[in-house]
């Protein structure tokens, strides 16, 4: 199959221990508020989830949008000082990133750190999701300005928390496919495929990302059956991800958005990656 064929001068053959979860989105806490509660639940391999209010944090702070936030931070800071011994994966992941929307490429950069500033003074963010993020040449620079920028407020913000972590805040771009190799010294990690598992399948890793270790790159797969669940494993390990979503949902007949709620095989598909994840 396509995805077991060698692209680069470094064949992955581990992989294993890298694996956490990534969640894309969830549909706002009042309307999903058991998807919210499980990222609190012990042993969750959770690298990061994206919170998303109104295509950006909204015109105020959500009342149950800071509840979230607040019982996913709490959670990572009682793992970061000991308290939770059975849930240290958060030591390394479990954090809350800000979406922000670039339409690729297309919104004024002025709008991008207003909405930065917003998840950051209401929500206390660990770091950004950027969403339709440009992946050619011609939107590297644009981005890399962005980044840098997003990177100073996270620092200020880290610093100015009594509860800072010591590590400095998250980026991720949220491409979708393979972009311009560039894009790989911008951020902290790129979703480098999100789509269907009609294409994921038979889907091809780009070269150039063989030069960097699992962990920065991210795969979102919607309408994975249950049964096909340890191939798209599988298919991660090899390709290199270190962050992954999967879920049945498809999104189909005018349904919602296929991530914005648990997969049916949720708790099957968090045993499989099991605990004890590091970044």
């Amino acid at each position: 199959m396509p995805y077991l064929t060698s692209t680069g001068s470094t064949l992955r053959t581990g992989g294993a221990e890298q694996l956490g979860v990534g969640v894309p989105g969830y549909a706002h806490p009042l309307l999903a508020p058991a998807e919210w509660a499980g990222l609190n639940r012990p042993g969750t391999p959770l690298h990061w989830a994206v919170l998303n209010i109104d295509d950006g944090p909204g015109a105020r702070p959500d009342p149950h949008c800071l509840e979230a936030a607040g019982r996913l931070r709490n959670a990572r800071e009682r793992a970061l000082h000991r308290e939770a011994p059975e849930d240290t994966v958060r030591a390394s992941g479990g954090r809350l990133l800000g979406h922000l929307d670039l339409a690729f490429g297309v919104r004024p950069f002025g709008e991008l750190v207003a909405d930065a500033q917003s998840y950051l003074d209401w929500y206390r963010v660990g770091g950004f999701y950027l969403d339709r993020c440009p992946d050619g040449r011609d939107g590297l620079q644009g981005v890399r300005r962005l980044t840098s920028t997003l990177s100073a407020l996270l620092a200020d913000s880290d610093s100015d928390s009594d509860s800072a972590d010591g590590e400095g805040g998250r980026l991720v771009l949220g491409h979708g496919t393979h972009p311009h190799p560039g894009y790989a010294e911008a951020a902290d990690q790129l979703v480098t495929f999100r789509g269907p598992w009609t294409d994921y399948r038979w889907s091809q890793v780009a070269e150039w990302t063989a030069a960097y270790e699992p962990g920065r790159f991210a795969h979102l797969v919607h309408g994975v059956p249950r049964t096909h669940l340890e191939e798209a494993m599988r298919i991660a390990r090899w390709q290199g991800a270190g962050t992954i979503f999967f879920t049945d949902r498809d999104g189909a007949k005018g349904q919602t958005d296929p991530f914005a709620a648990l997969p049916s095989y949720w708790d099957e598909f968090v045993s499989r990656i099991g605990p004890g994840i590091s970044e």
